[in-house]
């Protein structure tokens, strides 16, 4: 057994994937990609509000304002609604089975503009909205 040695062939780590070809030097693997198209800018504003009416005069105000620009509009879309849900005990030392159940709805509409000028994000950002409703605007 003394002249008998093992040797240990070594191996490369397993990737899980098959070794690369060979590929000469003036050649790349891929073919070079065409010139990517940017996308048009996007303006998203998002809308919240606990009354529907309010949101709904709110999203007209934006859109008139973004349409006296010749704007081009996407929506507005309506989200689905966030229901918070609050369950209250009515006596506080007796009667743990009589409760109280109040939610809060919040309303949501989205609204992209496609492009905007200079002047509609001007014109957006001095718009009045009554108290109740947040606005949300992201440069996408």
């Amino acid at each position: 057994m003394a002249a008998e040695t093992k040797i240990k062939k070594q191996r490369a780590p397993r990737t899980g994937r098959a070794p690369a070809a060979k590929v000469p030097a003036d050649r790349s693997p891929r073919p070079p990609k065409a010139a990517k198209v940017e996308a048009p800018n996007r303006l998203r504003i998002r809308v919240r509000a606990y009354e529907h009416g309010i949101l709904d005069s709110s999203v007209k105000q934006i859109i008139d304002t973004a349409t006296r620009y010749n704007a081009e509009i996407v929506g507005p879309v309506p989200l689905p609604i966030d229901i918070k849900k609050y369950t209250v005990n009515r006596a506080a030392f007796i009667d743990k089975d009589s409760r109280e159940q109040f939610e809060m709805r919040i309303h949501k509409r989205m609204i992209d503009i496609l492009n905007p000028a200079p002047k509609v994000i001007e014109a957006l950002t001095n718009i009045d909205l009554p108290s109740g409703v947040s606005i949300d605007v992201k440069m996408m």
